[in-house]
């Protein structure tokens, strides 16, 4: 997995631009205006934790440590769990699928955690 992160990282950037492209140009006149902006999120969310797996990726080539791998794939189970749920949601008006939004949320979290947690004693 180590070495999956940037390129994941950099895949979920791509994914998230051409569907925040597609959202603003294929979708204005599909979607409501809220759904429209809940997509958005979705997209933004993704880019940033994108960035995010880029820079987990970073830091374990620097100093490999399993924490960095862990964070990281905690990290793309919340881009799963928060975006995929928030662009299915938006796409299939299946409103259920908000239930699943904050497991990814928490995911982002934890993510974030384990890696402050494992700089701050490990360094």
């Amino acid at each position: 997995m180590a070495n999956l992160i940037i390129p994941l990282g950099a895949l979920n950037i791509f994914i998230a631009v051409g569907a925040g492209a597609f959202a603003a140009h294929g979708l204005k006149s599909v979607l409501s205006p809220e759904h429209l902006n809940t997509f958005q999120t979705a997209a933004d969310y993704q880019v940033i934790h994108g960035i995010g797996m880029i820079l987990i990726g970073i830091l374990n080539k620097y100093k490999a440590s399993p924490y960095n791998t862990i964070a990281a794939t905690v990290m793309f189970a919340g881009i799963i769990l928060f975006s995929g749920s928030l662009y299915a949601l938006t796409l299939t008006g299946t409103k259920w699928l908000g239930i699943i939004t904050p497991f990814g949320g928490s995911c982002f979290l934890i993510s974030w955690l384990i890696i402050a947690y494992h700089h701050l004693t490990h360094s």
